[in-house]
């Protein structure tokens, strides 16, 4: 904005913004999925609002089979050809995965720039990404898709270079210079990345040492994971109605019911048909699941797709070798239960009682905060499974005793006799036993059940 010379008007400058036609193929012979075509194409459109696109038409567009060289046929190239000229679009965006030929011809018969789905998710990412991470990330994966992308579809890319001396030969031609220029920056990025990746291992080491243990968020993307998390650790990382609000990873510590310390991360949401590149891009972020004491998938129980959404999250912790079976660590959070009438929280509470007791989900909503004691609760008593729980006594005065515990063990209960001695209930590691032994002449063993101890 800047003002007009002599008549005191302001002059937007910004470039307008873009108008686009989302288009989502569905094929009639496709094998029966959970996901609707209608929630695809609904997706679609929020993954183009995304990066501010302006949605002028969106249309599902059936076809019995996929052309080699269109992807659709004929008379659906003509009619979207017909769209894009009446609403004045710039942009195509094709919820699928285009060849490179796809791609350019249908540029040709549509007058206008054609964006797949996967280029509309790498675009996101650019666009979401903060950390030096995540930035080297994104650009690798957009470089290794850019790349399988040189064909010969512009004229300068058939311009050849001449060799050096006299058996150079007709040289290296354009598509070839443009190849090698990207290889070599994917090899620049994989080194820093390598570095980026040492240093986050030196940062895992150190929580270690610590120890906190880490309970990371997993989910698709706009499930509430944010939400959550600024609801567990009172922080304020972005949280927007919009897929991949964020995107780098972020973490924050939080205390258990108890007293206890943990460290919560927030990592990228997951979606349905995620690019391979991006899935080999992320596995460095990823591995804070992979590290995890505790994962909770965190699902949007109020979406039509819920189930869909729920088992493209299982197949990407599958590929990152967590089971979502029978993975012990997982727990299933539904979320924004207040998006539902009571008779749908009735009855989804009905289901989760039905499931076995160690894998039942639990019911919560990260924006009211309905349910999220429950599930810190349930965090800290999988955390606690195959520590001990004992009873130390300690004189009066003797804090630096008291601390001791505190900074190394769950203090689940403590209590002062007439005397001035402090008893102390404390569940610890096992392998910390031993040096608590050694500092406290007085330790008992205790057989409270756990479940009252869960309650002091």
């Amino acid at each position: 904005m800047e003002e007009h010379a002599g008549k005191g008007q302001l002059i937007d400058r910004r470039a307008p913004p873009t108008r686009a036609v989302v288009v989502t193929p569905a094929l009639s012979s496709r094998t029966p999925s959970a996901r609707t075509p209608e929630a695809r194409l609904e997706e679609a459109v929020g993954l183009a609002a995304a990066i501010d696109l302006v949605v002028v038409a969106s249309r599902l567009a059936p076809l019995s089979e996929i052309r080699p060289a269109t992807y659709l046929g004929k008379g659906k190239v003509a009619e979207l050809a017909e769209l894009v000229e009446a609403e004045k679009a710039e942009l195509v965006v094709m919820d699928t995965a285009l060849s490179p030929v796809q791609q350019r011809n249908l540029e040709k018969e549509l007058k206008a720039k054609v964006l797949d789905r996967t280029g509309l998710i790498l675009e996101i990412f650019g666009r979401r990404a903060r950390t030096k991470e995540g930035v080297l990330q994104v650009e690798h994966a957009h470089l290794t898709w850019q790349k399988s992308r040189l064909v010969r579809s512009w004229t300068h890319l058939e311009r050849q270079r001449g060799g050096f001396g006299f058996l150079g030969g007709p040289g290296e031609t354009q598509i070839e210079a443009d190849r090698r220029v990207i290889g070599e920056r994917i090899l620049k990025i994989e080194r820093e990345l390598a570095q980026v990746r040492r240093t986050r291992g030196l940062h895992r080491a150190g929580r270690k040492r610590v120890p906190y243990p880490v309970v990371a968020l997993v989910g698709y993307t706009n499930a509430g994971k944010s939400t959550l998390f600024n609801r567990l650790t009172k922080a304020e990382v972005m949280a927007a109605d919009m897929l991949f609000a964020t995107l780098d990873p972020t973490l924050r510590e939080i205390r258990l019911p108890h007293g206890a310390h943990a460290i919560l991360s927030d990592t990228v949401g997951f979606i349905s048909e995620l690019p391979t590149q991006l899935v080999e891009a992320f596995r460095a972020t990823l591995e804070e699941v992979l590290e995890a004491d505790v994962i909770l998938h965190v699902r949007d129980i109020s979406h039509e797709d819920a189930d869909a959404q729920g088992a493209d999250v299982a197949a990407v912790l599958s590929d990152l070798g967590v089971d979502p079976e029978t993975d012990p660590r997982l727990i299933e959070v539904w979320n924004k239960i207040d998006a539902l009438d009571e008779h749908a929280r009735e009855m989804l509470t009905a289901t989760a009682a039905r499931r076995e007791e160690g894998k039942r989900p639990l019911l919560v909503s990260a924006l009211t905060g309905a349910g999220t004691d429950q599930l810190l609760e349930r965090v800290e008593q999988l955390l606690s499974t195959g520590r001990e729980t004992l009873v130390v006594t300690l004189g009066a005065g003797d804090g630096a005793g008291e601390n001791w515990l505190y900074s190394r063990s769950d203090v689940l209960e403590r209590s002062v006799g007439d005397d001035g001695a402090v008893r102390l209930t404390v569940r610890i590691e096992p392998q910390r036993v031993p040096g608590l032994r050694r500092r406290f002449p007085s330790v008992e063993e205790t057989g409270a059940p756990e479940q009252e101890l869960r309650r002091a």
